[in-house]
């Protein structure tokens, strides 16, 4: 094996390992967009009431979903590897975080204990994974080309 076919493999190798990455993280962001769901179902359902007047229910549950549904289209645009995914899902998990430190602010000034604690669950969780997006090369965001392509990665 010639020294250009050797890294001409491993740069395929890592863009593969890249690809498994950015399928993991679209996995973990559609649980974030489930546990959002269902955090907005139990708020709006009024199941949740805060330690202080100030507390919202109605308001977190709205965040909670237009988050959710912000985070899911990011997911999906991965897991379909549209053509703007990197763009979407870089932007999307962006907007998760803005919005889970707005709402631990909000929630550690009167939510309930489980809520503070879902946040400083998923914010870790969510700057993680934006930090290995933005990590992992951009090409492995984009749509297999051809069959064969496909096949050249797998060799």
């Amino acid at each position: 094996m010639s020294p250009s076919h050797s890294s001409t493999v491993a740069c395929r190798t890592s863009s593969s390992s890249d690809r498994r990455i950015v399928r993991t993280i679209g996995a973990l962001m559609v649980v974030v967009a489930v546990s959002l769901a269902v955090a907005a179902t139990v708020h709006l359902s009024g199941q949740v009431h805060g330690r202080a007047k100030s507390f919202d229910a109605d308001g977190a549950g709205v965040a909670e979903a237009i988050i959710g549904i912000v985070v899911a289209v990011g997911a999906l645009a991965v897991l379909r590897r549209s053509s703007k995914a990197r763009t979407i899902v870089l932007t999307t998990t962006c907007f998760a975080i803005i919005g889970f430190a707005g709402g631990l602010t909000f929630t550690t000034q009167g939510g309930a204990w489980p809520d503070i604690a879902y946040h400083l669950t998923v914010l870790p969780i969510l700057i993680a994974s934006l930090i290995v997006l933005v990590r992992v090369d951009p090409s492995a965001f984009r749509p297999d080309t051809s069959p064969k392509d496909r096949d050249q990665v797998r060799a």
